[in-house]
C-alpha cells in the first residue's frame, strides 16, 4: 500500500517550548470525556498518592488535571495507546507530520484508508490525532474488523496541529508508563497507597444512547460485571479507587457494596437530539 503523500509545511514548527509544569489538558476528543466533571472527580482524589492508575485512559482529563509524578495509563485500544506513547516520546516528530495534514474530505478519506501498522510511528500517531479531530463529532469508532469507520466531520477550522497542547501533554507524560492491556491486568498492578480511576464505556441508559465500539470487541454487560469484581479485588487489597458510569438501576445494584454519588453531566453522543443534554452519572468509590 503506498503511503499517503502529505503537504509540506511552509514554516518551521519547532518554536518556543511551553514551561514544563504548565497546565496540561487532553489533546484528544473522547466520548464521555471528563473535563466538565473535573471539580466533582477531584474531590475523590487523595491529596497524597503513591501512584496513579487509569485503565480506561481515553482523553485522560483527570490524569492531566492531577498530573501525578508516578502513573500507569492503559487502554485496550492499541491505536490510542500508541498515540500516547509517541506524544510522550517523540512529540516533535508527531507535530511535524500533523503540520502537513490538511482539512479536506478527500485527504481525510485517504488518511482513514491507510493501514496504521504500515506507517512510521510518528505518522501513525499523527493519523490518530488528525482523524480524531476532523471526523464526525470527534467520535472514535471501529467496525468488527477493527477498522476506523467514522465519516468526515464538518468544522470551520479544526485544530489538529496544536503545538502548545501537545508539548505540554508530552511534558505531563514524561516518566509515565503507558501500556495496551485489559483492565484486569492494569488493576493488578495497583498497590496499597495507589489510586485507580476507572472510566469504562458506560452502561447504556437507552437503546439509542449505547456506544462502546472503541475497540472491535466492544464492552458489554459481562464486561461491566468483570469490572465490578475488579473493584471488589482492589478494595480487598486496600487500594483506593473511583469509578464513573451511568446511573442505571443495574449499575447501582452492581456496586451496592460501595459508596455512591449522583452527579449531573452533559451527554452529547445520542442518535436522537432529545437524548442529549445533562444526565445523571454515578460515581462509585471506597473509603
Amino acid at each position: 500500500m503506498p503511503v499517503l503523500q502529505l503537504r509540506r509545511s511552509e514554516s518551521p514548527l519547532r518554536t518556543s517550548v511551553p514551561e514544563e509544569r504548565a497546565p496540561a489538558t487532553p489533546f484528544l476528543k473522547w466520548v464521555g470525556g471528563k473535563t466538565s466533571l473535573l471539580p466533582e472527580l477531584m474531590k475523590h482524589v487523595p491529596a497524597r498518592l503513591r501512584r496513579y492508575h487509569e485503565p480506561f485512559v481515553g482523553g485522560g482529563a483527570l490524569f492531566f488535571a492531577v498530573r501525578p509524578r508516578r502513573a500507569l495509563l492503559s487502554d485496550s485500544n492499541g491505536e490510542l495507546v500508541h498515540c500516547y506513547q509517541q506524544v510522550r516520546d517523540d512529540v516533535y516528530s508527531v507535530l511535524d507530520v500533523l503540520a502537513r495534514h490538511v482539512y479536506e474530505r478527500t485527504h481525510f478519506e485517504s488518511v482513514r484508508a491507510l493501514e496504521p501498522s504500515r506507517l512510521a510511528p510518528a505518522e501513525r500517531a499523527a493519523r490518530f490525532i488528525y482523524l480524531n479531530k476532523t471526523c464526525f463529532n470527534g467520535l472514535w469508532r471501529v467496525n468488527r474488523a477493527g477498522r476506523f469507520n467514522v465519516p468526515f466531520g464538518r468544522y470551520k477550522n479544526p485544530r489538529f496541529a496544536d503545538p502548545s497542547s501537545l508539548i505540554t501533554a508530552s511534558h505531563a507524560l514524561r516518566g509515565v508508563e503507558i501500556q495496551c492491556a485489559p483492565f484486569e491486568e492494569a488493576c493488578a498492578k495497583a498497590a496499597p497507597g495507589d489510586f485507580v480511576y476507572l472510566d469504562p464505556p458506560y452502561d447504556p441508559v437507552s437503546p439509542t444512547a449505547s456506544f462502546a465500539s472503541y475497540t472491535a470487541g466492544g464492552f458489554n454487560w459481562e464486561d461491566q460485571r468483570r469490572l465490578a469484581h475488579a473493584c471488589i479485588v482492589l478494595n480487598r487489597r486496600g487500594v483506593r479507587f473511583l469509578l464513573s458510569n451511568s446511573a442505571t438501576e443495574r449499575v447501582r445494584e452492581l456496586y451496592s457494596g460501595f459508596e455512591q454519588r449522583i452527579v449531573r453531566a452533559p451527554r452529547f453522543i445520542n442518535s436522537k437530539a432529545e437524548g442529549r443534554g445533562r444526565v445523571d452519572e454515578l460515581l462509585v468509590f471506597n473509603a
